[in-house]
């Protein structure tokens, strides 16, 4: 496993600094969560990484620079992202979606055609994502939270190393998002994971370290009781320099 490295990262857009001068160290196999007010910098940190933005600085992943790198010489790297939308092909199987997302040098129809058998690497994303009995379902039948599990089953079929996932249970329902929180967990144990999340009480139930931005800096970081109990997070989020006990302070984005 791998883990992230980030220094003095810096993003610009026409004279406004998104992203100012961020040193980040994600270790290999942690569930590190990204939190912060709207506008923090959050999306265009992993954006930077995953190259749809240029920036400045250095970002390694192992013992490679992705910074300067194309988006799909990062993918080849092992790092691979969702977005707030999950993007599947909702007319195809979950089954064709994964084995599309496998199947880079495979021929259109021998990836689309009805397998006698399931590749190997497919079966196990369909167990990890807990969608093997919905293999044959159209993937625009599928719950909300099941196109995310799919769409986190794409990423590991292609063997990615560091998964990005911005904000993955926005809009599910109370089970769906303890059912992914127990699937990025087990994800984790193989690889590392950093999700950009607004739900506080997903972030308190999962995260195993917790670094918070704003304005386009890192405020804070650590355990979630940690970053709960600085005065620095308090002030930003809630206004003024609260002295709530750290275990009843209801961060809640601004």
């Amino acid at each position: 496993m791998s883990g992230l490295e980030i220094r003095g990262l810096r993003v610009s857009f026409d004279g406004f600094t998104a992203v100012d001068g961020v040193d980040l160290d994600v270790r290999a196999g942690d569930l590190r969560f990204l939190i912060g007010p709207n506008g923090a910098g959050k999306t265009t940190l992993v954006d930077a990484v995953t190259g749809l933005v240029k920036a400045r600085g250095s970002v390694r992943f192992g013992d490679e620079e992705l910074l300067g790198r194309s988006v799909h010489r990062i993918a080849r790297s092992g790092v691979g992202r969702t977005f707030q939308t999950a993007t599947v092909f909702e007319e195809l199987t979950v089954l064709q979606n994964l084995d599309i997302a496998a199947g880079a040098g495979r021929g259109a129809w021998t990836m689309l055609r009805r397998r006698t058998s399931v590749p190997e690497e497919v079966a196990t994303a369909l167990d990890t994502v807990g969608l093997a009995e919905l293999a044959d379902s159209p993937a625009g039948t599928l719950a909300h939270g099941q196109k995310q599990w799919l769409e986190i089953g794409m990423l590991l079929v292609q063997d990615v190393r560091l998964l990005l996932l911005d904000e993955p249970v926005a809009g599910m329902s109370h089970d769906e998002r303890q059912a992914t929180g127990e699937l990025l967990r087990r994800i984790s144990e193989e690889r590392t994971v950093v999700v950009i999340e607004h739900d506080m009480d997903f972030m308190r139930s999962f995260a195993r370290s917790v670094s918070v931005l704003h304005a386009g800096r890192v405020l804070s970081e650590g355990t979630v009781a940690e970053v709960q109990a600085d005065p620095k997070v308090q002030e930003v989020y809630l206004g003024h320099a609260a002295t709530e006990d750290a275990g009843d302070l209801a961060v809640r984005e601004a």
